[in-house]
């Protein structure tokens, strides 16, 4: 017959007087393992924590040896202890001893017991340590003791959690909750950043774990399951979302897991236990993320961030949190964030936002560009880090390597100090030259103009020295605006942009929306291939009051000086000429009206499809510059996506049949009497910058941040011996394809900063 135990709110109401007490750690621990044994009516209640070694530690046990604690330590997955660390899994055992993963540790005196019950201590999914209770009687130990025991590791994970038991081990021997980790990412915009952590949408912090009611908390968790589900046919009956598209997947995603009968019965089963809706929510929520975080199968983890963001939608129904974004930041803030819309970086405060990390984006993701433009350096696909940070730890990041450091030691923020000292006098130096021209030592001068996009990006004019903007990025305005712009506003915007260019060129690049760019006001369509499907210009002509409104504004806002107007995804001659007929067509309408004109009005076309490689000398005569986007060029020449981190780096940039292509649109601008120049991230690495300048562009268009690298190199460059070299690896390519350590090594041999 089964002993009676006291139930889990009779030991949590204990517990949190515990908990209260002004004593040390090990007392707290001390007295939490024997109110667990007593009310669960065990002979033996242990607390392991794992280390930051990987090792699991006793900390605490009333039953076994007093001795063992601290001394007895195994490796994750050794022994029952050891599996229920590894599996984020209950077991429980009638007899311990017959078990194949079972270790003897003598020291422990355990081996008089039978039956046991390990639960992990987890929090967000993450395993803290094992909670483990056992008794000499063979038995099987109830579904209620079971859920009792997972309801109190609750407790013992916020304890883990705050760092408390820190102070009880040697250095290198810490609880690994609070443990410094190493997290590799992708670098998407360079830089190093040093701060500490603010969640972009921080986590509800359940305060209240036991239920005064738990007949009012299950009425409570099922008017916020009705009101989740409402919620989401709500949005899914959304005149934008009901049409179809990626939105519409996630959101029947969200509704089945809403309806997962499993799912609520889980909840309905942890408010049993005697906790709060909020508490059964954290909970069955940690055990899913737990379960999940350990499948390789990457379309289960995907579904891992659905739950999340259901079981964050059904924390807000229970709390009355509405999700608003807090923007105000404090000093030497590194936000992170699961994703997040470039409308929202930009709400954040600059003067104190030292960095970003995000667990999602890509280096062609907008919040991405939005950041390069505003120099802020970030980190993307840094995997589960918004469950393994916590507001105010002391995080640094690179956004050149794509490394995370959470809770850095000290040797390691010394280092990153150094590398900042170190940039800082590097960005000194070029702050130095900044009004230099960027002409090489055989007295060759290379244009070097800004990308930009928003008016954000217009201060790096003088700061950086920038010849002029090479590509101005229309549909970053679109993307950070809740509805589309109108003429008026798309005015305002371009004419501050002259104004602040003065004298020096501004190239417009017309909307390059479509494919991976999406509005958030406008019809998702589903396409298999959206990088070569409806975007850019096809979209601009098929839409052609959407194209009209945008020159028009550029028109307008170019009254008595010179615009520059470029076309993007251009594939044939055809289309250049229909694009150009709207410009005359509103240049037209400006003199009809009486419009102040342009003082002069240049068109251009951006190459990015392979296909105008074999039109230049029909598309030449009709333009009046061609700007190379060696992004989508590359990635169409070789067929690769470059958002596809499979076989993003499959092929080398610098190999021939790239550096072939680039030389034939130097040789056909020049042949043409044409300027050419380049505005793809190419042009922001000194390295292939320096490959540029040797094939024969005398104009590139770069980042912010690379103005002083690419410069400094171009100061310290030989460009005829550069060329002599390139000519003979482009035409007699050696094994290996790639040129880049011929590259290099000239690079070395010339002195030439890199």
């Amino acid at each position: 017959m089964r002993p009676a135990f006291g139930g889990p709110r009779l030991l949590l109401r204990r517990l949190r007087e515990v908990m209260a007490e002004q004593i040390s750690a090990q007392e707290r621990l001390d007295k939490i393992v024997v109110l667990i044994a007593a009310n669960m009516v065990a002979e033996v209640c242990s607390v392991y924590v794992l280390r930051v070694d990987s090792t699991l530690e006793l900390y605490a046990t009333q039953g076994l040896n007093r001795e063992a604690v601290h001394h007895t330590v195994m490796r994750a997955g050794e022994g029952l202890v050891g599996m229920v660390a590894q599996t984020a899994e209950s077991l429980n055992l009638s007899d311990a001893q017959e078990h194949p993963s079972f270790s003897f540790k003598p020291e422990t005196g355990e081996e008089i017991f039978h039956s046991f019950l390990g639960v992990p201590i987890l929090r967000g999914g993450n395993t803290l340590g094992v909670l483990v209770v056992q008794n000499r009687a063979h038995r099987k130990y109830e579904e209620d003791e079971v859920e009792a025991l997972q309801t109190t590791s609750m407790v013992l994970a916020e304890m883990i959690a705050s760092g408390e038991l820190s102070a009880l081990a040697p250095p290198g021997q810490e609880p690994a909750a609070r443990r410094p980790l190493h997290l590799p990412g992708e670098g998407l915009a360079e830089g190093v950043g040093l701060g500490h952590v603010v969640l972009h949408e921080p986590r509800i912090q359940v305060t209240k774990l036991i239920a005064d009611d738990p007949t009012r908390e299950l009425v409570r968790i099922e008017a916020a399951i009705e009101a989740l589900r409402a919620e989401i046919d709500h949005m899914l009956d959304a005149e934008d979302v009901a049409r179809g598209g990626e939105h519409k997947d996630i959101l029947e995603a969200y509704r089945m897991f809403a309806h997962d009968r499993g799912f609520v019965r889980r909840l309905k089963e942890a408010i049993g236990t005697g906790i709060t809706a909020e508490a059964a929510v954290e909970r069955v929520q940690s055990d899913n993320r737990a379960r999940m975080m350990r499948q390789t199968d990457p379309y289960l983890r995907e579904r891992m961030h659905d739950l999340d963001d259901l079981a964050n939608r059904l924390m807000r129904q229970l709390t009355g949190d509405k999700g608003e974004v807090r923007m105000d930041l404090p000093d030497n803030a590194i936000v992170v964030a699961r994703h997040m819309g470039p409308a929202a970086l930009l709400d954040y405060d600059r003067s104190r936002l030292r960095g970003l990390v995000l667990e999602e984006a890509g280096a062609t993701s907008h919040v991405a560009i939005v950041a390069r433009a505003l120099g802020i350096p970030t980190v993307g696909q840094a995997a589960n880090v918004t469950s393994l940070a916590d507001p105010g730890d002391a995080i640094i990041i690179d956004g050149a390597t794509g490394e995370v450091h959470l809770r850095p030691t000290s040797d390691v923020e010394s280092a990153y100090a150094e590398k900042v000292r170190f940039r800082a006098r590097r960005q000194a130096q070029y702050a130095a030259i900044r009004h230099l021209p960027a002409v090489t030592r055989d007295g060759v001068e290379i244009k070097l103009n800004l990308n930009a996009g928003l008016m954000v990006d217009l201060p790096f004019l003088e700061e950086t020295g920038a010849s002029g903007i090479g590509l101005f990025r229309t549909e970053l305005q679109f993307m950070v605006a809740n509805a589309l712009p109108r003429t008026a506003e798309q005015l305002d915007l371009y004419r501050k942009v002259l104004d602040a260019a003065g004298e020096r060129p501004v190239t417009f690049r017309t909307l390059d929306i479509g494919g991976d760019k999406v509005l958030p006001y406008m019809d998702v369509i589903q396409e298999e291939n959206p990088a070569m499907g409806w975007r850019a210009i096809r979209l601009g002509l098929d839409r052609p009051g959407l194209l009209r409104s945008q020159v028009r504004a550029m028109l307008r806002a170019g009254a008595g000086r010179e615009v520059r107007i470029m076309f993007p995804m251009v594939a044939a001659v055809e289309e250049f000429d229909a694009a150009k007929a709207i410009v005359e067509r509103e240049l037209t309408h400006l003199r009809r009206h009486d419009h102040r004109m342009p003082d002069r009005v240049q068109i251009g076309v951006m190459v990015e499809v392979p296909a105008l490689l074999f039109q230049l000398d029909e598309l030449l005569p009709r333009v009046d510059f061609l700007s190379v986007g060696s992004n989508d060029l590359v990635q169409f020449m070789f067929a690769v996506d470059r958002g596809n981190s499979r076989v993003a780096n499959r092929f080398d940039v610098l190999s021939p049949p790239i550096l072939r292509a680039l030389r034939l649109l130097a040789r056909k601008g020049r042949e043409h009497g044409k300027l050419v120049t380049l505005c793809g991230e190419l042009a922001s690495r000194p390295l292939e910058a320096m490959m540029l300048a040797g094939l024969g562009y005398r104009s590139l268009s770069l980042s912010p941040a690379a103005m002083g690298p690419v410069k400094s190199m171009l100061l310290e460059l030989d460009l005829a011996r550069l060329a002599a070299l390139l000519d003979d690896l482009i035409d007699q390519p050696r094994p290996g394809a790639s040129i880049r350590q011929r590259l290099r090594d000239f690079a070395e041999a010339e002195g030439v900063t890199l």
